[in-house]
């Protein structure tokens, strides 16, 4: 057979085996296997333009028809435009029906067929759904009984299949589906049916594939960002209950406390009346169900309607902390909502063709000693990885290391009287070094509390006084497994606008605590600090010593 190939990429492979080519030029001429929008509307206009120049070549249109068609063609932007034009009534339509369902559908008949296809691909995209197309005449045949959002790609077609599309609508609606009709300026017969209808302009096939397509793209663009206004909703808050769990935090309240504190009641009380009325208009459809349940039950113990002593412990397990919990499961809400425009943009390449973008590993002088022990990232948490990218600049030498493992822990991860601690391997300067867990191997003292907090702990030895680093590490269990203590020496030369950068937030506590004694604060002041005293002791200790430092000027 002879084979004609539409291709945008001049060097694409189809190139050199076609008898001839067709080249759209549509964007950059890079992409490759890329499933664009602009793709399929350049493919549907030269699809059409080589039948019409097929047409010509055996006479079969005349020519004054083949002018108009390509007359026609050449509309199509202005034709764009005004769908275009109408985005605010296709947001009004996206508004009231796109977070109420849970189960979408994109249907079409004909050559629309192609645009419910096209749609759900970018539905997908945008909304982070799983989204079906099928012809509309088969829709009422298998899951209407999941009371869907149906989009209906109706513009354009012949007025026997419009009239028969209108039945199926009704059908649609008699099983409590949401109904959004994409159809021709004139046709009124889905005006008192569907739940929206999108009117485009009247044309014959293959523009209307492109309207349809267009409106259904538009469609699911303001789908996405009302999906995201719930999320939007939901991180206000949770940024106001992080801003009181900080209170908490530098009051050192117990937990008691933090449940009775009066300002979280309020806080809780305030919010909770708003979420429940978004709830119950049929918001949050796209966040597990457990999830929504965990909130709910949570706001009432948080806002102090419930008692742990209520039944918190078989709702939760009994030594987590509502307001934790709280926090949590606000995360979870927030991160299946989130449609951030900047991924609507970028990540639709990514899913549709199925690459991905390359991650810089992990590397520097203590990510550099873990990979050499045979540990990955994994074994980190994510604030463990956030603090040692941190600190490393101000590292210049490992001088040895000691990998503890720890065995005994509770079935919560804790460490309880029969936890053990031993030594698993050794390399450096530690190899010389006495360790007091060769004469009693119980977990005891700061090892303990690092196993207990999972947090890196930087300072020096108790006993020699070595700048030292220890490392929490996991099991795949979630439990702490090993403990790795590294002897570091710091590099001391380090600028004062370096320090600031390692120190990160805590410059800014210990700047605000000097500021509450009345003192001047100057950036000076960390150059005399030695770098273990900035990493690894607490604000109000440093706060002391500059204090000293200028009572003595």
């Amino acid at each position: 057979a002879s084979v004609i190939a539409i291709v945008n990429r001049r060097q694409s492979d189809i190139t050199a085996k076609a008898d001839g080519v067709f080249y759209t030029s549509d964007g950059r001429d890079i992409e490759m296997s890329v499933a664009s929008t602009k793709a399929f509307y350049s493919q549907i206009v030269a699809g059409h333009v080589l039948a019409l120049a097929f047409a010509r070549l055996l006479k079969s249109m005349p020519e004054e028809e083949i002018a108009e068609e390509l007359a026609a063609l050449e509309e199509t932007p202005l034709l764009m435009n005004r769908v275009l034009n109408k985005k605010e009534e296709i947001q009004k339509a996206a508004r009231e029906t796109s977070r109420h369902k849970t189960y979408w559908a994109i249907v079409g008949s004909g050559p629309n067929k192609a645009a419910a296809d096209e749609i759900r691909i970018k539905l997908s995209e945008l909304c982070y759904k799983t989204i079906s197309s099928d012809i509309v005449e088969n829709k009422k045949h298998i899951d209407l009984s999941a009371e869907p959002l149906i989009l209906v790609c109706g513009a354009g077609n012949p007025e026997a299949v419009i009239g028969d599309i209108a039945k199926d609508v009704a059908i649609f609606k008699a099983h409590k589906a949401s109904v959004i009709v994409f159809c021709d300026e004139g046709e009124d017969r889905f005006d008192r049916i569907a739940d929206a209808v999108i009117k485009v302009p009247r044309k014959e096939q293959p523009l209307p594939v492109i309207l349809n397509t267009i409106a259904g793209h538009l469609f699911g663009f303001y789908a996405a960002q009302c999906i995201d206004e719930d999320a939007l909703f939901l991180r206000t808050f949770r940024n106001k209950l992080n801003k009181q769990m900080a209170i908490q935090d530098k009051e050192f309240m117990p937990l008691y406390a933090r449940i009775g504190d009066r300002k979280l009641h309020q806080l809780v009380r305030e919010f909770s009346p708003q979420f429940h009325a978004r709830r119950n208009q049929g918001d949050f459809r796209s966040v597990n169900n457990k999830t929504i349940a965990d909130i709910v039950l949570l706001l009432k113990y948080c806002a102090g309607f419930l008692k742990k002593e209520d039944g918190y412990a078989d709702d939760f397990g009994a030594d987590s902390s509502p307001v934790d919990l709280l926090d949590i499961s606000l995360g979870l809400a927030i991160d299946e909502l989130s449609r951030p425009i900047d991924a609507i943009r970028h990540q639709a390449k990514t899913v549709t063709v199925g690459t991905s973008r390359k991650e810089r590993p992990l590397s520097g002088i203590l990510f550099d000693l873990l990979k050499q022990l045979s540990f990955t990232e994994e074994s980190l948490s994510t604030k463990s990885m956030m603090t040692i990218s941190r600190i490393q600049p101000a590292i210049s030498h490992v001088g040895g290391y000691t990998l503890y493992a720890v065995d005994g822990l509770d079935i919560y991860g804790k460490p309880v009287d029969e936890t053990t601690i031993t030594i698993q391997s050794q390399g450096g300067i530690s190899l010389q070094m006495a360790s007091r867990v060769k004469g009693d191997n119980h977990l005891m003292g700061t090892k303990r509390t690092i196993t207990s907090t999972r947090k890196i702990h930087i300072g020096r030895g108790k006993s020699d006084g070595r700048s030292l680093v220890i490392i929490p590490l996991k099991r795949r269990d979630g439990k702490i497994g090993h403990l790795l203590l590294v002897h570091v020496t710091f590099n001391e030369s380090l600028s004062v606008k370096e320090r600031m950068a390692v120190m990160a937030v805590y410059f800014y506590d210990l700047k605000n605590l000097i500021n509450e004694y009345n003192l001047p604060w100057s950036d000076d002041y960390l150059a005399k600090i030695p770098l273990d005293t900035l990493l690894g002791e607490p604000v109000d200790v440093i706060a002391e010593q500059i204090r000293s430092a200028i009572g003595r000027q």
